[in-house]
């Protein structure tokens, strides 16, 4: 069962591979947005881990991100998920990241619950 308020923090360090440069999203050796937004959805993902049905998985389908600092090539990153809203298969989470000088950015991040072999069959 998942439950609203649950919450998943993970930290990375931001690595040559983690730069704008890098994802084509700029020419700056600074953490791409890109990677901060699949940093937000790998610990939206891990926040369920324990937490879902046998045989179901989650899919991302809605994020609405702000990136509001450049985070350079070193630095650590935290990031926290935290389960704002469950309504039927439809998980929504509030995100926030960090480094050593403050907020990096935030966003809203929506899941839903899928059985992935019939997922899988539709595509």
């Amino acid at each position: 069962m998942i439950e609203t308020g649950k919450t998943y923090t993970q930290d990375m360090t931001v690595t040559s591979k983690d730069t704008a440069v890098v994802y084509g999203s700029g020419k700056l050796e600074v953490f791409a947005t890109p990677a901060l937004v699949a940093l937000m959805e790998n610990t939206a993902v891990c926040c369920l881990e324990g937490s879902l049905e046998p045989g179901t998985d989650t899919v991302g389908i809605e994020i609405n991100t702000q990136h509001i600092k450049a985070t350079g090539v070193g630095q650590k990153v935290s990031c926290k998920a935290t389960v704002t809203c469950v309504d039927g298969r439809r998980i929504r989470f509030e995100i926030e990241a960090w480094d050593e000088k403050g907020p990096v950015g935030h966003a809203t991040h929506d899941r839903f619950i899928i059985q992935p072999e019939k997922f899988m069959s539709k595509l």
